[in-house]
């Protein structure tokens, strides 16, 4: 500036002036309050002229920094002046998270070994002089008998189903079982067919259940619509990482006026937790916390902190919460990223929760809405339409012994600070360390502590987002696969009831059945090998007077086959009936829906094998310690190109052109039963890329297939999120971290 020309520097200092209004609609309000007789020839005068000082040649900028702030931020009608404070070292910031109430918290170390316990319990024992403790027995709840009764139900059926079914497997095998090959692929179709039968049990009874439409024993059924105690505070907490500022704070602003309308906000605050450590995103955030507090007339009502320190991610974002502010709130209600919620689905919660003094957490049922492309909207259908009777199966056969899935659920802040904290699992390697999905083991240390976890399966109002592709669910579900290993773990742990070791055994199963699924099809491959490559012997024991013939029966095969595809397929007409019973209007017709399900299903089972290759490379990756990158989710309709689609399931083409080549070589007609697994993994790449487009999507939507209420009659709430994130992407862009270094502000 020394070598400028004086108008050069007048300039210089009218545009430096200028870009203290950041946005066109605040600028005159900002030159009122800029009411100074500045020297706009020299950029140090103006500086000392903001900041009321006498110029200082070695840091002059420094000088106005507090009055730049208050200009842009915190002088009404921008914002209250008390949303800038000064920290410890002088500097001017803003305050954007309330005073903090500390409260210490101590996870408790992992007890994981049950010889440890044993010897523990009998030292005690002989130090007791070999008397049993007696405590206190405490009277159980009605439901808790109900819900035991239910499960030995459910064992039996799981059992029956699976002795027949594998009596049946050994006789369409051809040694009728007796060879040690035919016995592990025996073994291995008894814990598969176990498996599905699960799954099927657990939709049949939704079904029943919802076909009823009465549930004695629902979260929901005695609370009435009584005003929310005024000491009763909840917390709104969205924990945040490098996502999509416009989408987040578009979902945050619906919520927020969605809860405003209802009339109990008063009894709400918001917080922003972000672990973000992109700096252009970091700004991005604080610039949409502050428009969404001017907006809205936020500012003591929705906050935003930013941790420096990013322990154990999402689990340790909430235990930084819960250490700073748990203290001032009773309960806490977590959010994704994605999510959105209803004024009247939150009130609901903490009426809830207020009538039920033993609940400790009730999830909600998401439903999945707000996407396009082709792969989303199925599956956002099969979510909607099938979902409700699994997820009523797992209430009818859980109760308040439940699941949590860490959002879009009510939390009990005080036994969860004092039961929930989360100690790293004990040794080495990648089974090992921070706990990675956080959320069953949450409500496995909520229910050990006496707490009910419950299932609002009917609550309406609550909503996420799916993957847009295949390729972003498979890297969700790589995150998924390590952390449910992980929580396998604890299956033995100290106090933890049996439900919740069914609970982090399915989250086992859930991935583990891809590597035993896809060494059922090898081993029988290997048996095919066997019987087709080598020359029978029909007197396997010597001094045999008559042969044995290798045995087929193509009926029991069929059957069984046909009565596995029932177990599997079942409960989609059901979730299909069940629709033309309530209504199917909203999801395209009664036609249109049974073709969707038809559709769907045979993509599914497209998908199938693909998704079997990946989740057995998860679980070995997981298992050998491959470090895996923990991103935030795709909140875009994006596309998955071929080059993306070539690179990521090419293996997959590959292995299945070889494996139909085998096995063509060696008995063409085995190919037709094994067909629909090696057709499907040489289809993956078109198979991915196009499944992935917005205009196919599009195009189903306009035929009224893979319809759902929440695309035909859109919730306010929705339509209010779409809306605010339509303004935010067309705004003006957000400053980035270079604008906010060098301008004014």
């Amino acid at each position: 500036m020394a070598d400028a020309t004086p108008s050069q520097r007048i300039a210089s200092a009218d545009q430096y002036l200028e870009r203290l209004a950041l946005e066109a609609q605040d600028r005159d309000a900002r030159r009122r309050l800029l009411a100074s007789d500045l020297d706009t020839h020299d950029m140090a005068a103006l500086h000392a002229a903001l900041g009321g000082h006498e110029p200082d040649p070695e840091d002059p900028a420094a000088q106005s920094v507090g009055r730049r702030l208050a200009l842009a931020y915190a002088e009404p009608p921008l914002a209250p002046p008390d949303v800038l404070t000064t920290d410890a070292a002088g500097i001017t910031r803003l305050e954007t998270a309330p005073p903090m109430q500390r409260t210490p918290l101590a996870p408790e170390a992992w007890s994981t070994n049950p010889f440890v316990r044993f010897g523990q319990r009998f030292r005690n024992w002989v130090g007791r002089g070999f008397r049993r403790r007696v405590r206190p027995a405490k009277p159980k709840p009605r439901w808790q008998w109900v819900a035991t009764g239910r499960r030995w139900v459910l064992l039996v059926l799981i059992f029956g189903q699976s002795v027949i079914a594998a009596n049946q497997m050994r006789t369409v095998l051809p040694g009728q079982g007796a060879q040690w090959l035919e016995m592990a692929i025996l073994g291995l179709f008894v814990l598969l067919f176990a498996w599905v039968s699960a799954g099927f049990w657990t939709a049949l009874m939704g079904f029943f259940q919802l076909l009823r439409g009465r549930d004695r024993y629902a979260i929901d059924s005695e609370v009435g619509d009584e005003p929310i105690d005024p000491s009763a505070r909840t917390a709104l907490l969205v924990p945040i990482c490098n996502e999509d500022v416009p989408r987040v704070f578009a979902g945050v602003r619906a919520t927020l006026e969605s809860l405003r309308q209802s009339g109990n906000d008063r009894h709400f605050d918001l917080f922003i937790l972000s672990d973000t450590f992109d700096p252009d995103t970091a700004i991005a955030e604080t610039h949409a916390w502050l428009a969404l507090c001017r907006d809205l007339d936020a500012f003591g009502q929705v906050f935003y902190r930013r941790r420096q320190r990013r322990v154990k991610r999402k689990s340790g974002n909430l235990d930084d919460f819960c250490r700073r502010w748990g203290a001032l709130y009773r309960y806490m209600l977590v959010l994704d990223a994605d999510s959105v919620m209803s004024g009247a689905c939150l009130t609901r919660l903490v009426q809830m929760m207020e009538a039920h003094p033993d609940a400790g957490i009730v999830q909600t049922a998401p439903r999945a809405s707000g996407r396009l492309n082709l792969y989303a909207r199925m599956q956002q259908f099969a979510t909607r339409v099938y979902g409700p009777l699994f997820t009523a199966g797992l209430h009818f056969w859980q109760l308040g012994e439940s699941h949590y899935w860490g959002h879009n659920a009510i939390i009990r802040m005080a036994p969860f600070m004092r039961h929930c904290m989360l100690a790293p699992l004990p040794g080495k390697g990648s089974m090992s360390g921070e706990i990675l999905s956080h959320d069953f083991v949450e409500a496995a240390l909520m229910r050990r502590a006496g707490w009910g976890v419950w299932i609002a399966y009917e609550l309406e109002g609550s909503y996420e987002e799916m993957p847009p592709n295949l390729l972003d669910e498979l890297n969700r579900d790589r995150r998924w696969c390590h952390g449910n290993l992980m929580n396998f773990r604890l299956f033995l742990s100290k106090g933890i009831h049996p439900v919740h070791r069914a609970v982090f055994l399915t989250g086992l199963m859930s991935y583990i059945s891809a590597p035993l699924w896809c060494l059922f099809l090898v081993l029988s491959t290997a048996l095919l090998a066997v019987h087709t490559l080598s020359t029978p012997n029909y007197f396997p024991e010597p001094g045999m007077m008559f042969p044995v013939w290798p045995q087929w029966n193509p009926t029991l095969a069929v059957g069984l086959f046909g009565a596995t595809a029932t177990l599997l397929f079942l409960p989609k007409v059901l979730s299909v009936v069940l629709v033309w019973i309530q209504g199917s209007r909203q999801f395209g017709g009664p036609l249109k829906v049974f073709v969707s399900m038809v559709l769907e299903s045979l993509f599914s089972m497209a998908l199938a094998p693909v998704r079997m290759l990946f989740h057995t490379r998860f679980v070995l990756t997981s298992l050998m310690g491959w470090a895996i990158q923990w991103r935030s989710p795709s909140r875009e309709n994006s596309d998955t190109t071929w080059g993306d689609a070539i690179r990521n399931h090419w293996s997959q083409t590959l292995i299945g052109a070889v494996w139909a080549t085998g096995v063509y070589f060696m008995e063409p007609t085995f190919l037709w039963w094994l067909s629909p697994i090696v057709g499907a993994m040489m289809l993956s790449i078109p198979v991915s890329a196009l499944s992935s487009r917005v205009g196919l999507g599009s195009a189903c939507f306009r035929a009224r297939l893979f319809r759902i209420p929440e695309e035909t009659h859109p919730p306010r709430v929705l339509r209010r999120m779409v809306r605010h994130l339509g303004r935010m992407n067309a705004a003006a862009a957000t400053p980035h971290f270079v604008q906010v270094v060098v301008d004014p502000v």
